[in-house]
This record gives structure tokens, C-alpha cells and sequence, in this order.
């Protein structure tokens, strides 16, 4: 039977970047980072308070995962904003707004009131977009 999921993946345009955004404007913390070969390194952050959960900033380059033509799409669906992996919630959602904004994060949606609490969205370096959610 399933327990609990340990990680997800967040495809990066660029590791080095993804690395500084999550750790320097977000404030996650590393988890793991270690060579995985020739030019590969498996890397994980984690949200400050939930230090089970592993997001795995994983660089899309074309080896034995992809296939050229298949990194190329990718990294252009990516750098389109076309997927949004996540949710993560805050206590105060004004408040960590404005620092993030402060820090060069790119919101594209400030904090609104919805039917759940109130939501504000907001890309990483690559082009994906999450949901900030102080939930009611």
C-alpha cells in the first residue's frame, strides 16, 4: 500500500538558476546535491517546514532521458508557462507576497480572494508557475 509521496519533480531550463531561485528567493532548503555522472547532479530543495517533501530541480537536456526533439519541446512548453506543478500555502500570504516580490520573484496574479482563501501566482526562473495559497 502507498504511505506518502517523498518527491516530485519541477523540470528546470537551468539547474545553477533553479538552485539560486528556490533556495535565495524562495528560501528552500538543499536536500540532496550529488554528482549523478558526467555533466548530471541530483538536486533536491525542501520547504523550510516540510522537510519530507523533496522537489527534484530536474535540468531538461537531451541524454538518456530525452531525446532531442523531445528537450526542445519541452524547454519551449516550459518557457511558455505551461505547467503549473504546485500549490504551497503560507500563513500570511500579504506578507510573503511582498517579500518575494521584493527578492525578483515574477507574480503573475496577486494575492486575490478566492472560494478556498485567498491566492496569488507566481513563476520560478524557468517559466513554470505555482500557486501561493493562504487557504481559509
Amino acid at each position: 500500500m502507498i504511505m506518502k509521496m517523498t518527491h516530485v519533480c519541477v523540470y528546470v531550463l537551468n539547474q545553477e538558476t533553479a538552485y539560486d531561485f528556490y533556495t535565495n528567493k524562495l528560501g528552500f532548503k538543499v536536500k540532496m546535491d550529488v554528482p549523478m555522472g558526467k555533466d548530471a547532479r541530483w538536486l533536491t530543495v525542501t520547504p523550510p517546514e516540510q522537510p519530507e517533501l523533496e522537489i527534484t530541480l530536474f535540468p531538461v537536456a537531451t541524454g538518456s532521458m530525452f531525446t532531442e526533439a523531445t528537450a526542445q519541446s519541452m524547454k519551449e512548453l516550459i518557457s511558455k508557462g505551461t505547467f503549473g506543478p504546485g500549490v504551497f500555502t503560507c500563513r500570511d500570504i500579504y506578507a510573503t507576497y511582498e517579500e518575494l516580490k521584493s527578492k525578483g520573484v515574477e507574480f503573475v496574479k496577486p494575492p486575490t480572494k478566492e472560494f478556498y482563501g485567498t491566492e496569488a501566482l507566481f513563476k520560478d526562473d524557468s517559466g513554470n508557475w505555482f500557486s501561493l495559497a493562504q487557504l481559509a
